[in-house]
């Protein structure tokens, strides 16, 4: 067995595979996944509101840094515990889709039930951890808060910007991940991508379902037309990102080296 690590023409040829096996996925599949895939991120969050918010608002740029290195653990769940992520899928399936193995409507298919059971996984985390064990509430209440009206009150221009960047980062991480060959590599390569993502303070189409939501219980002055509405630039931002500046750069850039011919 190969062990080593992939070169990235290598990754894209992975990356195709698995954009076909994800579309042969049935509903229930898909859907218990994504729901656990909403949930790890609602994991990621909790611990990152809890290192925030232990740490004097003096040294608030430590508190961001150290905030966002526990996030990934969200990623490392889903990718190699078990779980689908939309802003992955976004990537992914549009690999499938670029190089003709994936209909447009396994790739719509995909997105939408992705969707709906990570939004399923992140608001059930964000009222019954959050809110009802008050994880993101008491001494955290101030950062979840802050975090969701900082969210919603991005114009829908910049979200779109933000999201961009955002599943940029966050399909790089997968990028990586499908590289490398040992689950201590894979953790490694996913880690710093992630963290740079939650650092910056980008906007992410899951997290955003899980922080927006516990901001709102946790009294924000955000309205549930808000939350939804920060979803539709989010999204496309998020789809935008993934799919083609990770995608499309690097199927036109490698094609000529994978073992098939796609007429693209």
């Amino acid at each position: 067995m190969d062990t080593r690590d992939l070169f990235p023409h290598e990754i894209l040829q992975d990356a195709i595979g698995k954009s076909c096996a994800k579309s042969e996925f049935s509903i229930k599949m898909l859907v218990i996944l994504s729901f656990l895939g909403g949930g790890y991120v609602g994991f990621g969050y909790l611990a990152c509101l809890r290192v925030i918010s232990g740490i004097p608002a003096e040294w608030n740029g430590l508190a961001a840094l150290l905030g966002a290195s526990v996030f990934p653990i969200a990623l490392i769940c889903i990718l190699i515990g078990g779980g689908e992520l939309a802003t992955g899928n976004m990537m992914i399936m549009a690999l499938g889709k670029l190089t003709g193995r994936v209909s447009t409507h396994k790739l719509v298919r995909n997105w939408l039930i992705v969707s709906l059971g990570n939004l399923a996984g992140a608001v059930a985390m964000a009222y019954f951890l959050g809110h009802y064990v008050g994880l993101a509430e008491g001494p955290a209440a101030a950062k979840t808060i802050a975090i969701a009206e900082a969210k919603v009150n991005m114009d829908f221009g910049r979200a779109f910007v933000s999201a961009i960047a955002c599943n940029w980062m966050v399909c790089m991480g997968i990028w990586f991940y499908f590289g490398a060959r040992h689950t201590s590599g894979r953790i490694l390569a996913m880690w710093f991508p992630v963290m740079i993502f939650v650092l910056i303070g980008f906007q992410h189409f899951v997290a955003n379902m899980f922080i927006i939501p516990a901001g709102i219980w946790a009294g924000a002055n955000v309205s549930w037309g808000q939350f939804f509405y920060n979803m539709i630039p989010v999204f496309l931002g998020n789809v935008l990102g993934g799919s083609s500046f990770v995608a499309a750069s690097y199927l036109f850039a490698y094609k000529h080296l994978l073992k098939d011919d796609f007429s693209i």
